[in-house]
């Protein structure tokens, strides 16, 4: 297969380091090397806004070969030893084992109907290393010993029981990228440096005069299922708003505090958030 020059692979090494440049093409000049050989690709690799997005199947395949993915109305659903997952193309994220592993740029479908996912996320999915060699122009996945660890494994107990209930009971009824920044605004409060807040989800939800729905009760109302997955996907690092603390519904509290005396970061769905 050809290869690109040196230049040019260096140049690309670069724009998949710092991710300024945004490639948005398929490449087939890009190999994928599972486990020393390289593998036959079903779509060429994709580079877009500084993320290499790789055909899921070859790789599951060639780290897994007894792994199966079926087509069901529209859902990808992958059993293989140790894992079961699901990617619906519909979604920004993947479930693994439970878990909720976010995408940003969601999937991606190729000129062939192929589906990609960022080689990291892919990576992580099936307990594989994932580097880049900028000499062969290749994506280098390496065998671990098991696939991703499960969300009981993995999510404290108590932190998603309280940080899905206060996304519901702040949120349940806004769009997923609004329940995940409610999602940050927790959980930066609780990795705040300051003096200012508690240093766990819950003592933050409970902190006086900060969330209404732990003194009016609504906290403990069961949460929606996608609250749920929010909660989990903020636990895996997702963030929408940075590094907001605050956040209030503009047509409810016009002249709110932090609105006045903080900066403004987004608004999503219903909530200005501020930093």
């Amino acid at each position: 297969m050809f290869k690109r020059t040196l230049t040019l692979v260096l140049s690309l090494c670069l724009i998949l380091s710092i991710g300024t440049v945004a490639l948005a093409n398929e490449s087939e000049s890009i190999d994928v090397i599972v486990n020393d050989s390289a593998i036959a690709l079903d779509s060429p690799v994709l580079n877009e806004n500084g993320t290499t997005y790789v055909s899921y199947l070859p790789v599951l395949l060639a780290l897994y070969p007894s792994a199966e993915a079926l087509w069901d109305n529209g859902i990808i659903r992958i059993t293989a030893p140790g894992l079961t997952a699901v990617i619906d193309p519909s979604k920004p994220y993947v479930e693994a084992n439970g878990r909720y592993l976010y995408l940003p740029g969601g999937v991606r479908v190729a000129e062939n109907g192929g589906y990609l996912l960022p080689s990291r996320t892919l990576a992580l999915i099936l307990g594989a290393s994932v580097a880049w060699d900028p000499i062969g122009n290749d994506v280098v996945l390496t065998s671990g010993e098991a696939p991703i660890p499960s969300a009981k494994e993995t999510y404290n107990a108590d932190d998603l029981y309280w940080l899905s209930h206060i996304i519901n009971a702040e949120s349940g009824n806004q769009p997923l990228e609004g329940k995940i920044a409610v999602g940050n605004v927790v959980l930066n409060r609780v990795n705040d440096q300051g003096p200012y807040f508690p240093d766990t989800i819950k003592g933050v939800i409970f902190q006086k005069n900060q969330f209404s729905p732990a003194s009016s009760g609504s906290i403990y109302k069961e949460p929606n299922a996608e609250s749920v997955i929010a909660a989990k996907l903020c636990l895996e690092g997702a963030n929408v708003v940075g590094n907001a603390l605050y956040f209030h519904n503009p047509s409810i509290a016009r002249n709110a505090w932090a609105a006045r005396n903080r900066t403004y970061v987004a608004t999503i769905g219903g909530h200005a958030f501020y930093a």
